[in-house]
């Protein structure tokens, strides 16, 4: 059996296509910001720019725990608190929901699944940062309020995710124990919820992973958290004090992604 030969004079193509494209890139993007106007940017810009690089690459290293109560450490595990109790309330009013949306355990009341589906879509519409502006008006700023946000967000795509494992699911073991005279409450107990629990786990662990994100957002609105420092040491140009709290959310993000990656993949 004879290799075919490469044409060198394809080879030769291919090696410098790459080059003749970078040099359209560069062409294109040259005559993009050709016509763009910079009147915006103010005098000071170098001189702000430069501050906030030499921050964030010198943090506060003697924020990281003092003891008050208001440092690095203290703060993060009030963003953790935030997003755990909020996802923990989640799931547990999703399940609710999450049967009332499911076709698979409705499908002869298919109304039913599609007003449930609609209040899960519209629960979802709202930001975290727009329910944790208006539990702050209800019940005033600090970490209840960011609670409240997360928990009541969270329920609409927890709810959406846990209907869909509902769907999907398979109903052997289900008809099997109905064939041998088995009772709802049996067959709720004994199959399906037994089925289904590994991937609502799962799903609360990765809707922990976002709600850890978003709640070190929502202390730049007064709802508690690390994000109250962080607007904190903005305001003020605190930049060596903001470099220290966006390596500890890098590290505290990093560190719970890690273990509900683990954990997930052990249940999967």
């Amino acid at each position: 059996m004879t290799i075919p030969k490469i044409n060198e004079k394809q080879k030769r193509r291919d090696r410098y296509s790459w080059i003749v494209w970078g040099i359209i890139i560069i062409v294109v993007y040259g005559w993009c910001f050709s016509d763009m106007k910079f009147s915006h940017i103010q005098e000071s810009a170098g001189t702000v720019s430069e501050s906030i690089f030499m921050g964030l690459i010198h943090p506060d290293w003697a924020y990281i725990y003092n003891g008050s109560g208001e440092d690095l450490v203290s703060q993060l595990i009030m963003t953790l608190a935030i997003a755990f109790l909020g996802t923990i309330i989640a799931a547990i009013i999703s399940v609710p929901f999450a049967f009332f949306a499911s076709r698979s355990k409705n499908s002869k009341y298919n109304v039913t699944s599609k007003v449930g589906t609609f209040l899960l879509t519209a629960i979802r519409t709202f930001p975290e940062i727009v329910l944790a502006i208006m539990f702050i008006k209800a019940v005033g700023p600090g970490s209840f309020a960011g609670v409240m946000a997360l928990g009541i967000h969270s329920i609409g795509m927890l709810g959406k995710l846990f209907s869909e494992s509902i769907e999907e699911m398979n109903h052997s073991s289900e008809y099997s124990i109905v064939a041998a005279g088995g009772s709802k409450p049996q067959v709720f107990a004994l199959s399906t919820w037994p089925t289904i629990l590994p991937a609502l786990i799962s799903y609360t662990l990765y809707s922990f992973e976002i709600s850890v994100r978003s709640a070190s957002i929502l202390g730049l609105v007064g709802a508690g958290g690390i994000g109250a420092s962080m607007i904190m040491a903005l305001n003020t140009r605190n930049w060596p004090r903001v470099g220290i709290i966006l390596f500890g959310i890098v590290v505290m993000v990093m560190v719970i992604d890690g273990c509900s990656g683990y954990i997930r993949k052990k249940l999967v």
